[in-house]
């Protein structure tokens, strides 16, 4: 029979339902590492929470775990690059908190404007004191919402609801989507620099790290107000602290920070500031829902085969298709970074002898990677990214022919804006494993994918490469690779840099600052 352990206190549906379905269940919680290393090789499978954290000790004393699953959307707590090494799946349940954590997003802007934690503080010290507290009204004011997911849509309906004027950012959503939302699509800097309180709703990552900085404050409207409910490290809380001292952001309401638990940051005490202890997904009805999400989950698994939400799944594929499935991630990725405007179609092709594999495998696989390098796709994976697309009105298409152009087969990814604008990458395998970037747009290159490339549109003369390469020397990153692409003598061409390191944007700026380049873009193609 199978078993599987629940490791964290959480909601008695979950072991209900598994029971219901033939699973033998274990509850021990509050276990040391080395206890639930030594309970670990008992159990096919382990469900946790927050509170226990899922080493690869623990890991690798399973030697009969096939799945560890978090009730909850965050799995930092779960070491999933030691599970996926050893074949363990590890899933998490991404929208069982989404209106919790919409309400809790929403509470902490209405918190915000009205001065309500400071007001009650004061009246029971014994201080009736109304002049002190006087706050703004939300209804007329501009919503800046970065990251239009699950949750971002439910709190923009909500102030919608409030006569607020709401103004997005999201990378994957069409405007014909958020004109069902009713709500205005607009490039990041200007939802930043239009708002009067500005929610995020987005992943930590590298693009998304202190997405909220010393140079975005100084560029927002005096007397913006910030609620983050999303992940901690979003905000640079320095740098926010110190805009709320000068007086330039009037306040901020946060509920996650980059040091979790905490009971200390710079934001801390400072007036016009609400906090709560990461609240968003704590409620009665939240906690019951993932941990039902996560129980159904593992049933479906062991009873169907089939891994829902799972972050590190492996591709199980026809072994012909899954090297060209491998690219595709990559080549989906790169085109995410290249597209500059909202994209409304992602166009998958598979040419040559590639167009007798299954496509289909081939283009969730691109979108995969297309979605996991967008604003708010951390959780990502090739069960949900369909369900991801079609919610945010992303289309996907499919095209394939026999032919493919100077290649036996060929695998293209190409991203269609809403004003018809494109961007494409494609690649093949050369001798059926080698991976290859061949083109850009429709410039001929070759190198390798890599995890920080740097293309670059310019006037085709004399000495531009070696510009390049001085000021990236300057700032010691190393070039690994380098391709360059042109039509004709004295035309644009294009380079493409694989590096060793990341590009710091201030040598992006002396770059831009020496040569006359049309696009330099940094994009991530793994």
């Amino acid at each position: 029979m199978t078993r599987i352990l629940i490791a964290d206190d959480m909601s008695p549906r979950a072991a209900e339902l598994l029971k219901e379905a033939g699973i033998e269940v274990v509850v021990k919680i509050k276990q040391t590492e080395d206890q639930l290393a030594a309970l670990a090789p008992e159990y096919d499978g382990i469900m946790v929470r927050s509170a226990s954290k899922i080493t690869a000790k623990i890991i690798a004393a399973g030697k009969n775990l096939k799945i560890l699953g978090r009730a909850g959307v965050g799995v930092d707590n779960i070491d999933v690059k030691a599970a996926t090494a050893r074949g363990v799946v590890v899933m998490n349940t991404p929208f069982g908190n989404t209106t919790s954590a919409a309400e809790h997003t929403v509470a902490m802007m209405m918190a915000l404007a009205r001065n309500i934690p400071r007001a009650d503080q004061k009246l029971r010290a014994g201080e009736w004191d109304k002049k002190s507290f006087t706050g703004v009204e939300l209804e007329g004011k501009t919503l800046g919402v970065v990251g239009l997911g699950k949750i971002g849509q439910k709190v923009a309906r909500a102030a919608i609801g409030l006569e607020m004027k709401v103004l997005a950012h999201d990378p994957v959503v069409t405007p014909e989507r958020a004109a069902e939302l009713g709500v205005e699509l607009a490039p990041l800097d200007k939802v930043l620099t239009s708002c009067d309180f500005l929610t995020l709703h987005v992943p930590l990552n590298d693009s998304t790290r202190n997405l909220v900085g010393e140079k975005v404050l100084a560029s927002m409207k005096k007397g913006v107000r910030i609620v983050n409910v999303s992940r901690g490290g979003v905000v640079d809380e320095a740098a926010l602290a110190a805009a709320i001292k000068s007086g330039h952001v009037a306040g901020a309401a946060l509920d996650v920070f980059a040091k979790e638990p905490t009971t200390e940051s710079p934001l801390f005490g400072l007036p016009g500031v609400v906090v709560t202890p990461h609240l968003g997904a704590s409620t009665e009805e939240a906690q019951e829902r993932v941990a039902e999400d996560l129980a159904v989950q593992f049933v479906t698994f062991f009873k169907e085969g089939r891994a829902v939400n799972a972050v590190n799944l492996s591709i199980t594929l026809d072994k012909r298709i899954e090297p060209w499935a491998v690219l595709a991630e990559k080549l989906g990725a790169m085109v995410a970074g290249l597209a500059a405007k909202q994209v409304a179609r992602l166009r998958v092709g598979c040419y040559g002898e590639l167009a007798n594999l299954d496509s289909k495998a081939v283009s969730v696989c691109a979108l995969k990677g297309f979605l996991s390098h967008t604003a708010d796709r951390g959780n990502v994976n090739l069960v949900n990214a369909p369900g991801i697309a079609a919610d945010r009105g992303l289309e996907v298409n499919e095209e394939k022919s026999a032919k493919a152009r100077n290649f036996a087969s060929l695998l293209r990814v190409e991203a269609v804006a809403s004003d018809g604008a494109r961007r494409s990458v494609s690649g093949t395998l050369f001798d059926g494993r080698v991976e290859r970037i061949v083109g850009i747009d429709d410039f001929d290159v070759d190198l390798a994918p890599a995890d920080n490339v740097l293309v670059m549109r310019y006037p085709d003369k004399p000495g531009m490469v070696g510009i390049f390469g001085t000021v990236l020397g300057r700032h010691n990153v190393n070039i690994a690779d380098m391709a360059v692409g042109r039509h004709s003598p004295a035309g644009e061409a294009m380079v493409v840099l694989t590096l060793d390191q990341p590009v710091p944007t201030k040598a992006l700026d002396e770059i831009r600052a020496q040569a006359p380049i049309n696009e330099a873009r940094v994009v991530s193609a793994v």
